[in-house]
């Protein structure tokens, strides 16, 4: 059970409000990094032990999911992740707080997705004090390679993240955004279903 100073952090944590290295060192028994080196190192080959790696690590994991090592967490606890998710190489995840993401999302490789930020003053940031807001990535999302999600956004169902974007507000569903920042560049319609099917598409 958590005594009040550990329950007063969490609150401030849930709240966005910032908080210290040291507040927040009695989560250290929510890391899972021996796991995550362990998962790792796993041979390909040994597909079982790797699923049963990624629910030891995991706060929650969805079937036929693929994260391909090495994938780095700072907790793995905070991390959820849905069903028929496809994970690419040199994932990182800064889960201080919850990572939750849907069904059917793909993530290209050396994605980041970061809970956790810190104040612009350097005063403010004595012993790591930091601030951080959960993420939210929606079902049959697609991230490209090289993004960056930052504390707090939502990325709306279907939506596509074009590579190299810093996404530091919520994307709608079912729209293309790119760029740094991230903004949307245009609706995802049915005409995308014609997509590179044809010559010249």
């Amino acid at each position: 059970m958590a005594s009040s100073d550990e329950n007063e952090v969490l609150d401030r944590m849930r709240r966005g409000l910032l908080y210290t290295e040291s507040e927040a060192a009695f989560q250290a028994p929510q890391r899972r990094g021996d796991l995550v080196f362990e998962y790792n190192h796993t041979p390909p080959s040994e597909a079982e032990r790797r699923r049963s790696l990624l629910v030891a690590i995991l706060g929650s994991v969805g079937e036929r999911t693929v994260l391909l090592p090495p994938f780095h967490a700072g907790f793995g606890s905070h991390l959820h992740i849905g069903d028929d998710f496809f994970g690419n190489v040199n994932l990182t995840f800064v889960d201080d707080v919850d990572i939750r993401i849907g069904d059917g999302v793909m993530i290209a490789p050396s994605v980041t997705l970061t809970t956790t930020g810190h104040p612009v003053h350097p005063a403010r940031r004595v012993d790591f004090t930091r601030f951080s807001e959960p993420i939210v990535i929606e079902d049959k999302v697609w991230i490209g390679s090289n993004v960056v999600v930052l504390p707090g956004v939502r990325i709306g169902y279907g939506s596509v993240i074009g590579a190299g974007s810093v996404v530091s507000r919520d994307i709608p569903p079912m729209v293309v955004a790119v760029g740094a920042p991230c903004r949307v560049l245009r609706d995802i319609t049915d005409d995308d279903l014609a997509a590179r099917t044809t010559a010249g598409s």
